[in-house]
């Protein structure tokens, strides 16, 4: 369904994945069948910025990967005419590997699609049944003429996801680099949780994945930060601490027992 979805309970927020996977054949990136459709004229401005500086000589230097991903770079500039992938099978990597969609019943799989929403530095936030083509593009990048991402991306965000997070808690698995371009404010900073892992990225990834796949299997509503950890403590050792200061997020530490 197109459009701002209705008030959810809850949501998930993600980092997409470097790692993608694309598809040979099938239909082209459709703007008018993407979620918030608020978001469209920022996600044309980044496409075409993304175009001009992904055509440079030194396009890898700029986009701040190596040069052995110089296919990966070609992808954005076919952002009009490759088919276009569901977000849901687009990304892949430790995190969308934990998270394992594919597996899921049901039931869960249609709690996935209304509460988890992806953070993206070209189209700012998908859900996962949104359709879109593969792409080499960091919220780190500082892109030509509309600078660093984050700050670009902030002010169109800030309109469409207050509503989104609706009236439960916002559980961020965001890295600090997507965190970046959106942070929950006033009353929403109240229910703000950040899911923190101790140790190495990749367990860090693995674990912010299993979290967000039991909160859907689970299926219950936590409205606040202490109900969230009761969930979350069901299956993962966790210590949850309070915000140092107002609006700043409610801290979830969680290993995996």
């Amino acid at each position: 369904m197109v459009g701002s979805p209705t008030l959810g309970r809850v949501l998930i927020l993600l980092p997409p994945s470097e790692s993608k996977t694309g598809r040979a054949r099938g239909k082209p990136f459709n703007p008018q069948h993407v979620s918030f459709p608020e978001l469209a004229s920022t996600r044309t401005a980044v496409a075409q910025a993304l175009a001009r500086v992904s055509a440079h000589p030194d396009a890898a230097a700029l986009l701040g990967v190596s040069d052995n991903l110089r296919a990966d770079i070609a992808h954005n500039l076919r952002l009009d005419s490759a088919p276009a992938v569901p977000v849901a099978d687009l990304y892949t990597g430790v995190l969308y590997d934990a998270l394992d969609l594919p597996s899921m019943d049901t039931a869960t799989r249609r709690r996935a699609n209304r509460w988890l929403v992806v953070i993206s530095a070209l189209y700012g936030a998908l859900r996962p049944t949104d359709k879109i083509p593969p792409y080499r593009l960091s919220m780190a990048v500082n892109l030509a003429e509309l600078g660093p991402l984050a700050s670009a991306w902030r002010l169109p965000l800030t309109t469409v996801m207050p509503a989104t997070a609706g009236r439960g808690v916002i559980v961020d698995c965001r890295s600090s680099t997507y965190t970046a371009a959106w942070l929950p404010l006033g009353d929403l900073a109240t229910r703000w949780v950040q899911v923190r892992v101790p140790g190495a990225t990749h367990m860090a990834k693995h674990t912010r994945g299993l979290v967000a796949r039991h909160l859907c299997q689970e299926g219950l509503d936590p409205r606040t930060a202490m109900a969230l950890h009761r969930v979350v403590a069901q299956r993962f050792e966790t210590t949850l601490t309070k915000p140092v200061r107002p609006g700043q997020p409610w801290i979830l530490d969680t290993t995996v027992r």
